[in-house]
């Protein structure tokens, strides 16, 4: 289904401060088509998926929802945007819900986070490594350790600490999806670091791959390109924020809603046959990997 916003309404100048709220983009990205029905590809399944309150994040867990699961969504501290996800979820799909508020750079609440959703669910089928963040600088210089540690702890140490806590309740059949993005692929002069933890993350998801296939573990990947999330709004100026996605081949930035199904796939008895792989929703872009 075609999206409804012109690329003259992606275009439109804005920005905000981080982390960001999708309440206040516009207009708001596309996150579902609630024409389009569900099939119960993921009937009684069991999803936590991080970052799950907007963008990329918020459209798996709709979509997933949709599809018969019941959701635990982590979050930094957007609570508009997460309980309009939590609403979406639980009146329009009729499924369970829980919002777990805390940074997942730090290691303690990572352990909390699968506490919580273990006491509220008892298991977890299907584990979403979403989150992220970057800073733009134009030059390694202007790189600063304090960025580039905490770059490196949202988007890569989290996701050993997350997995690594999550692992002793996951059981044969269980799947495992990263974030990566299409700059690991072909890099990002302005996001070094950002663009490393990606890399980072690709190999991460091919090991563990590697690592869980004789426990029937499934670990799987999806590498963006240029997507309208609040992380873009809330990254670079309003100029570059207007015309993100624009160098892409299709000339847009995507829209969640497009993002999603590539992890439904994953998620799903479809891709069962695939483990150790990456799926490149970028627009058209040509990547290796």
């Amino acid at each position: 289904m075609p999206t409804t916003i012109t690329k003259k309404q992606i275009r439109k100048p804005q920005k905000q401060q981080r982390p960001g709220s999708e309440q206040k983009m516009q207009p708001k990205p596309v996150f579902d088509y609630p024409q389009q029905k569900g099939s119960n590809k993921l009937h009684n399944k069991v999803a936590l998926i991080t970052g799950g309150d907007s963008g990329i994040g918020k459209a798996a867990a709709i979509l997933f929802a949709k599809e018969g699961a019941d959701i635990a969504i982590s979050y930094l501290s957007e609570k508009k945007d997460a309980g309009e996800t939590k609403k979406i979820i639980e009146q329009q799909y009729h499924k369970k819900c829980l919002l777990v508020a805390g940074d997942i750079a730090k290691e303690k609440h990572c352990k909390e986070l699968i506490k919580k959703t273990i006491a509220a669910f008892g298991r977890i089928d299907i584990l979403v490594n979403n989150a992220g963040l970057h800073f733009e600088n134009k030059s390694l210089e202007k790189i600063s350790t304090r960025e580039m540690i905490k770059t490196f702890e949202t988007n890569v140490f989290s996701m050993f600490w997350i997995t690594k806590a999550c692992l002793p309740h996951m059981k044969k059949g269980s799947c495992i999806i990263n974030s990566a993005s299409v700059t690991a692929y072909r890099g990002s002069p302005s996001l070094m670091d950002y663009a490393a933890t990606k890399g980072a993350i690709v190999s991460f998801t091919r090991s563990l791959s590697a690592n869980l296939i004789k426990k029937g573990i499934r670990v799987n990947g999806v590498a963006p390109g240029p997507v309208r999330t609040p992380l873009i709004a809330s990254s670079f100026k309003s100029k570059k924020v207007a015309q993100h996605g624009s160098n892409a081949p299709m000339e847009r930035a995507g829209q969640p809603v497009e993002i999603a199904p590539c992890y439904l796939f994953l998620a799903c008895s479809d891709s069962g046959y695939i483990s150790g792989q990456f799926l490149h929703p970028n627009g058209g872009e040509i990547v290796n990997g």
